[in-house]
C-alpha cells in the first residue's frame, strides 16, 4: 500500500495484513551521488535476558534507553542503536501486548502527567500511525508498506517524505505478546536533500535489522 495516511487503520485490517504470506522485506531504492560511508557489516544482538534478537551494523553502538520524557521506560528492553559517525540513532521501544503501560499526557501548559493504561494491540497500532502522522506539517508524503519476513516477522514500514524529524519508522508484532516500534532520528536539523544519502545508506541497515529480527520464542 502506498498512500497518504489520513487515519489509523482498524484492528481487523492490521490482523488481516499480518497474516499475509511470508516474503523478504525490501524497501524501494533510489540512486544518489556516492559519498564516503563504511562497508555494511553486521554483528548479532542477542542478549539472553531480552525477548528479541537481531543483527546490527558493526559501526553502531547499542545503548540501553534510560529516559522517557522525565521518567524511565516501562521495561528494560528499550534500546538505542547509535551511529556516532553519522549523528544518527534508531530508537527501539518494546511493549508487551496486554501489559500495563505508562503514558504521558500533555497538559495545556506544555508539561506532561503520568497516566496508566493497558497495551492493547489495536491501541499500539493506532499510536504508531498517529506518531507517524505527527510529521504531517513537514511531510510531503507518508507511505506505508507491509513487512513480512522469512522469520515470520510482521509489521508496517513508514516512509515519510520531506523535511520530517524522522523519515523512516516501523513497527513489528506477533499481535498477541510482543510489539516493538523503531524510528530513525538524526542529531541535525531535518533536511531531506542533505540527509538523503545517509538515510539511503541506513535504509539497508534497517532492512537487515528487520530481516534478521526474531522473537525469542521462535528459536
Amino acid at each position: 500500500m502506498n498512500k497518504l495516511i489520513s487515519a489509523p487503520i482498524s484492528f481487523l485490517s492490521i490482523v488481516i495484513i499480518l497474516l499475509a504470506c511470508n516474503s523478504e522485506y525490501t524497501s524501494k531504492k533510489k540512486g544518489y551521488f556516492k559519498i564516503n560511508l563504511p562497508v555494511h557489516q553486521y554483528t548479532a544482538f542477542n542478549r539472553p535476558d531480552f525477548p528479541y534478537s537481531f543483527e546490527y551494523p558493526v559501526y553502531a553502538n547499542i545503548i540501553q534507553d534510560s529516559t522517557y520524557f522525565d521518567s524511565t521506560p516501562e521495561n528494560n528492553y528499550w534500546i538505542n542503536i547509535d551511529f556516532p559517525s553519522m549523528n544518527a540513532r534508531i530508537f527501539l521501544s518494546y511493549k508487551i501486548v496486554g501489559g500495563k503501560a505508562l503514558y504521558k499526557l500533555k497538559q495545556p501548559d506544555g508539561s506532561y502527567r503520568d497516566s496508566t493504561g493497558i497495551n492493547y494491540f489495536d491501541r499500539m497500532v493506532n499510536d504508531a500511525f498517529n506518531l507517524t502522522n505527527k510529521n504531517g506539517v513537514q511531510a510531503t508524503s507518508i507511505n506505508d508498506s507491509l513487512i513480512q519476513t522469512k522469520n515470520n516477522i510482521s509489521g508496517i514500514f513508514f516512509k515519510v517524505g520531506g523535511n520530517a524529524a524522522t523519515a523512516k519508522q516501523f513497527f513489528l508484532s506477533d499481535t498477541t505478546k510482543h510489539f516493538i516500534r523503531g524510528a530513525l532520528y538524526f542529531n541535525a536539523t531535518p533536511n531531506a536533500d542533505s540527509l538523503r544519502p545517509v538515510q539511503d545508506f541506513l535504509q539497508k541497515d534497517i532492512d537487515h535489522l528487520i530481516n534478521t529480527f526474531r522473537w525469542k520464542e521462535q528459536g
